[in-house]
């Protein structure tokens, strides 16, 4: 039977500024179908999904739902037309409960007698949050008590209340862990089964190829192409959508785990939240991989190691080399690392999971979020000048090739792929020795994850101390010359860089 036209696009184009984000798109979003978005980062991906879901205007041509013109005032409007969209980053609110986030923009859908019907908002949460196997949430606590990956869940049980005819997930699947990641696979495949429309926006193109029908790859704001499933092959897709043949290594090439003599990081029987009896050292020259599943204490462990965790025991040190404090030297030695305030003396640089919330700020511009890591190291004799600061962000930028219209740029209008181009200049412009990089390839396109990874491996060549948290064993294994696995917050195993280690060696102290 032939698949049902839900949505059409005609010319479809959009501009911030100067900028083409998109450029006369022609695409077409059939019922009954998961389509796949795929580009690299800046591409138009998401822009695309934000004017269908009215999140953003359209500059100029159409759109057509159901073979009738659609123009979405906002969010809300393109719920009523059944199109709902779960973004990339954090789409919840603080401060307001977990049922307030499912039915906000709807709570006179519990309206009685001119006040709002808590507990009836609360049940039918409940019924949200069960319909997709998340009962661990609960309607009546605030959002602020959950992490990153339970909020997605939360916004993807308020996405698939309103029932809609298009759900567009944008990047979600990187937030999630492997049994987060089958619950929205699942999902899409039973909207498909419905006959309902999926466009799904992803970077692991294994997870398209597993899981789409089609897939349409964009380049520069651009359609390049439509590739049916018949004929999906992996370096074909990345030919298509780089427009070249990514060369070098994508992953590192060598199996030597040798690195410097000198720990850069010590942490001692950390314990706190999560943790319990953490330990580990992190020497010069060396990359330490942190693997488990989304509640194994994994990303408290990064917080921890700078200065952000609670702790009851234990403590985090890092080195210093020989130093001048004001008209003092002060000699080589380790320093305690019990706040941020002591993280950033020590030079260590942290890239959060939650990078729009803990590592940028999203309203500032680029410039200041590069130079306010670096104001120490700008100053001369305690005056810093803008064209200093100019000077070192428009150097970064270009070191990073992060794609803006000026270093002027709010970093929210940037894609994925870009802030997080803008998370890593950030430290590493300002010099620190110790990175600690959480989800350090979340949200990034091939293209940029390879160049991402050949800058860890020069990094670590010349002799920086790099930790990597991630839930990509692939990252992971590739990468790292030590590789510790946690479980209920202790470490359950740990493996040496071996060109026969797999995956399947790995997940069985994760389980």
């Amino acid at each position: 039977m032939e698949k049902q036209l839900f949505l059409e696009t005609r010319g479809l184009t959009k501009r911030f500024g100067e900028v083409l984000a998109v450029n006369h798109v022609d695409m077409q979003i059939f019922s009954g179908e998961i389509r796949g978005l795929i580009g690299e980062n800046g591409s138009g991906k998401s822009t695309i999904s934000s004017m269908i879901s009215g999140l953003h205007t359209v500059t100029s041509g159409e759109m057509f739902l159901k073979g009738e013109p659609y123009h979405p005032s906002g969010a809300l409007d393109a719920r009523r037309h059944a199109i709902v969209m779960i973004v990339q980053e954090v789409g919840t609110i603080d401060g307001l409960s977990v049922a307030e986030n499912i039915f906000l923009g709807e709570e006179r859908r519990f309206g009685k007698g001119g006040f709002i019907d808590k507990a009836a908002m609360i049940r039918e949460a409940e019924k949200a949050l069960a319909a997709i196997g998340a009962e661990n949430i609960k309607a009546a606590d605030s959002i602020n008590r959950y992490n990153f990956e339970d909020r997605k869940l939360v916004e993807i049980a308020r996405g698939l209340w309103y029932q809609p005819e298009l759900f567009i997930v944008d990047e979600t699947t990187t937030a999630l862990s492997h049994e987060g990641r089958g619950k929205i696979h699942e999902i899409m495949r039973e909207l498909k089964k419905q006959g309902k429309a999926v466009l799904f926006i992803s970077h692991d193109l294994p997870e398209l190829m597993e899981t789409c029908d089609t897939l349409t790859v964009l380049r520069d704001g651009e359609l390049i192409a439509n590739i049916a499933k018949e004929d999906f092959e992996e370096s074909f897709i990345k030919q298509t959508m780089v427009g070249r043949v990514i060369e070098g290594d994508y992953y590192r090439s060598d199996f030597d785990p040798s690195h410097g003599e000198k720990v850069m990081l010590r942490a001692e029987n950390l314990t706190g939240g999560s943790l319990q009896r953490i330990s580990l050292e992190l020497h010069e020259g060396e990359i330490v991989g942190i693997g488990g599943l989304s509640g194994s204490g994994m990303h408290d462990l990064g917080k921890a190691l700078f200065g952000m965790g609670h702790l009851s025991e234990g403590k985090v040190e890092a080195w210093l080399p020989e130093r001048t404090e004001g008209r003092k030297r002060r000699e080589a030695s380790y320093t305690e690392i019990r706040s941020i305030a002591d993280a950033f003396r020590a030079n260590i640089g942290y890239i959060s999971k939650d990078r729009d919330k803990e590592t940028l700020i999203l309203p500032a511009s680029i410039r200041d979020n590069l130079t306010i890591s670096a104001l120490d190291e700008l100053g001369n004799r305690g005056v810093i000048t803008p064209s200093s600061e100019r000077t070192f962000a428009q150097t970064q930028k270009e070191n990073f090739k992060i794609k803006c219209s000026s270093i002027n740029q709010p970093v929210k209008e940037l894609s994925g792929g870009n802030k997080q181009k803008v998370s890593f200049a950030k430290w590493i412009g300002k010099g620190s020795r110790i990175l600690i990089f959480d989800s350090p390839t979340r949200g990034v396109d091939i293209g940029v994850k390879t160049t991402m990874y050949q800058l860890l491996y020069r990094l670590k060549k010349e002799g920086y101390a790099i930790l990597i948290i991630s839930e990509e064993l692939p990252e992971l294994i590739g990468m790292s010359d030590r590789l510790l696995i946690m479980k209920d917050g202790k470490v359950t195993k740990e493996f040496v860089r071996d060109e026969n280690l797999t995956d399947s060696a790995v997940i069985e102290y994760m389980i």
